[in-house]
């Protein structure tokens, strides 16, 4: 079976790693896979070719790009796929108008995120090409109930949940690590992994960092990520002035060196698909905090797998306090930060495998090419 991924881009993010992790893990006796990102390559290019997996770049360098397009329908056209799975708008719009040009009939599309930002002419785009589309994978329930808001058909969607690879061995100590970013042998360490826009609410992060800061003599907030917010967000920090306390480590290819010494984890979001960094942090053992939104609930069970926080804008002050209130309780209890990391450790060893997740994929493939 020949199967056609296409994606914006292969950088080092949510979608994009189970994209990844998807293409390698598929049979290779059964299924032909190639993967054709749309704008560019990226890090994780280098992860497919890794695992044989062929890849392609159209170079789409504008939102509206007919050049990028014909070259997309004219490597279909080419390639011949039995069947294409896109990922995120970009990919779907481009990649589902060229499979239908090219006749291949089974379109399979991919809704990552609840999307708040789309235009109606974004969702009306979507609504047309459902379809067309035989079925659209989400990663989680709410991500299908926003989309059934917005007329999409509930009955073409199939919910498929993300998937965390075992965490391997950390290379550095900490005491190496904190030697290494200038903190003091007791930090405590809060880990926020994720791209600097509005769609995360650092700020909130970095609020609840200072009200942490009077409470507590040695916790330090670690934000990994970069993006357009990061120079208004320093600014942020600095008038707080709490630069002692929030550190900008920016975009990192070594995460996975730090997250293990982390001591809790937070997410701010004020909406997500289902966010890969909550799943690698619970499978380090690592306590998380969270605003209670659709796809973390999945993850996050309030006072079993994690701690949860209202993510209403109205309760905005409250939820700041809760961020550091939760990991103040956290830090100074060591049997209930382990408890918690301890569940949901076990949480994604059972249910968020990347064996499960392939399975899933390879199922709804045989399904509809059958």
């Amino acid at each position: 079976m020949r199967i056609l991924e296409i994606i914006p881009t292969l950088d080092r993010a949510g979608a994009e790693k189970q994209l990844c992790l998807l293409a390698a893990g598929l049979p290779a006796g059964e299924f032909d896979v190639h993967v054709c990102a749309l704008t560019r390559g990226g890090p994780l290019r280098a992860d497919l070719d890794k695992a044989g997996i062929p890849t392609t770049v159209i170079g789409k360098r504008w939102k509206l790009d007919p050049r990028a397009f014909w070259q997309l329908k004219r490597f279909v056209k080419q390639w011949r796929p039995d069947l294409i799975h896109t990922w995120l708008f970009a990919a779907n719009a481009y990649g589902r108008a060229a499979g239908i040009l090219c006749g291949v009939e089974c379109l399979v599309a991919g809704e990552r995120c609840v999307d708040p930002w789309k235009s109606r002419r974004d969702l009306a785009i979507d609504r047309w090409l459902a379809r067309r589309t035989r079925r659209i994978v989400a990663n989680s329930s709410g991500v299908v109930d926003f989309y059934a808001r917005h007329g999409l058909p509930r009955e073409k969607f199939t919910v498929i949940p993300n998937a965390v690879l075992p965490p391997e061995p950390g290379p550095t100590s900490r005491d190496c690590l904190l030697e290494e970013l200038g903190l003091p042998p007791d930090a405590r360490l809060i880990g926020l992994v994720g791209r600097l826009w509005p769609q995360k609410r650092v700020d909130d992060a970095i609020w609840a960092a200072d009200l942490l800061k009077r409470v507590h003599a040695g916790a330090h907030l670690l934000i990994l990520g970069d993006g357009p917010l990061r120079d208004r967000l320093r600014r942020f920090r600095d008038r707080l002035q709490i630069a002692d306390r929030v550190h900008f480590l920016g975009q990192r290819e070594d995460a996975g060196r730090i997250l293990p010494h982390f001591d809790v984890v937070w997410s701010t979001s004020a909406y997500e698909g289902q966010s890969n960094a909550i799943m690698e942090a619970m499978s380090q053992a690592i306590p998380v905090v969270a605003t209670d939104i659709a796809g973390t609930r999945d993850l996050v069970v309030d006072g079993q797998t994690g701690l949860l926080v209202s993510a209403a804008r109205a309760d905005r002050e409250r939820r700041r306090a809760t961020f550091a209130k939760h990991t103040l309780k956290l830090l100074e209890d060591a049997p209930l930060a382990r408890r918690l990391g301890e569940a949901g450790r076990r949480r994604m060893e059972t249910e968020f495998t990347v064996e499960r997740m392939v399975a899933r994929h390879a199922e709804l493939y045989r399904e509809l090419l059958s």
